[in-house]
């Protein structure tokens, strides 16, 4: 397949797997949208020891909500951070996330997500929760198109990267590229899926 085709490819699924989010999150009634993803389950919680730091992103949109497991990594011992980005284009890094029960310390980053300040401290997570549009049981994953977490993950190879999703974004397979970097896991309100299972 020539190069263009396969972006093609990648790119009309991602649309097509943002359209299928959306409408997943907009059928869920509001009260079960509050009660997913309280808490990691026991498994992946015991892949960051208690002094570990944990990356987390800061969920826009349908995205698969992280602010209540942000919640209880911070109240069992794990220091937060939150990807950041110094402008357009720079390198994804990670700076420390003090409060995850207020945005007050956050600021709008150059990709509109929140995120930490320029004086936050920063932080290489052990753990990084990795957002996505599409991912299959094996740990393929399918990201926005930026390639921010796959490059990051490759300049990191001992970090325990773990993909958060809705049930709906399980695919079979995916169009994928040599930089394109592998799920440990990935957790929905329903699963689990290790790759090493």
């Amino acid at each position: 397949m020539s190069d263009i085709r396969r972006i093609d490819a990648r790119q009309g699924l991602r649309s097509k797997l943002r359209a299928a989010r959306r409408a997943h999150v907009a059928a869920l009634p509001a009260a079960t949208r509050a009660l997913v993803m309280m808490r990691p389950p026991g498994a992946v919680a015991d892949l960051a020891p208690a002094d570990a730091v944990v990356g987390l992103y800061h969920a826009t949109g349908d995205e698969a909500p992280t602010r209540s497991y942000a919640k209880w990594l911070s109240e069992n011992g794990r220091r937060l951070a939150l990807p950041w980005f110094a402008a357009r284009g720079e390198a994804m890094h990670f700076r420390e996330w003090l409060d995850p029960y207020s945005d007050d310390a956050l600021v709008a980053g150059p990709y509109g997500a929140l995120q930490p300040g320029d004086d936050a401290a920063e932080l290489v997570p052990e753990v990084a929760f990795v957002p996505l549009l599409g991912f299959t049981a094996g740990g393929d994953r399918l990201g926005q198109g930026g390639g921010h977490y796959d490059r990051w993950l490759a300049a990191h190879p001992g970090v325990t990267a773990l993909g958060l999703a809705w049930d709906c974004q399980l695919v079979d397979a995916l169009p994928l590229e040599p930089h394109d970097r592998m799920m440990d896991a990935v957790i929905t309100p329903t699963r689990l899926y290790r790759r090493d299972a």
